[in-house]
């Protein structure tokens, strides 16, 4: 069982996929390279950031509403306070790049050296409106 001690500090995103409960289809979530960190402190705070890693690049004109609301389904990103429970890490969630998050959310980790895998909770995609399992892959950074 992994003490919050195992947890703390900084992991990058190797992989990020996305099962449809309906189909069972798994697909990457923001492509196959996405950019990410999530963070843990000693405090009882985290953080998470992740991004696809071919976003749209910046050009010589403002972004049009299409534009930027592709960005935001581009993308995640989050602040928390957490705890530890078994085999469930807990965000209580303070802020949002996705306001329908805010309180607990409650994910299955498992923890083995410098590898942290989160899966299993199911959730709704925000880009496509269905149901799915993401499976969150990180090293120890």
């Amino acid at each position: 069982m992994a003490k919050t001690e195992d947890l703390i500090g900084s992991w990058r995103m190797k992989a990020w996929t996305r099962t449809a409960v309906a189909t069972g289809e798994t697909t990457d979530a923001l492509g196959p390279a996405p950019i990410g960190y999530i963070a843990y402190h000693s405090c009882g705070r985290m953080m998470a950031t992740v991004f696809r890693g071919n976003r749209l690049p910046p050009g010589d004109r403002p972004w049009t509403v299409e534009e930027k609301a592709a960005l935001f389904d581009d993308m995640l990103a989050y602040v928390a306070s957490y705890r530890l429970e078994g085999d469930r890490v807990i965000h209580e969630v303070d802020g949002s790049w996705n306001p329908k998050w805010q309180g607990a959310l409650e994910r299955p980790f498992t923890l083995a050296g410098e590898r942290l895998v989160i899966s299993g909770a199911p959730g709704t995609d925000p880009a496509t409106g269905e149901e799915v399992i993401y499976r969150m892959e990180f090293t120890k950074d």
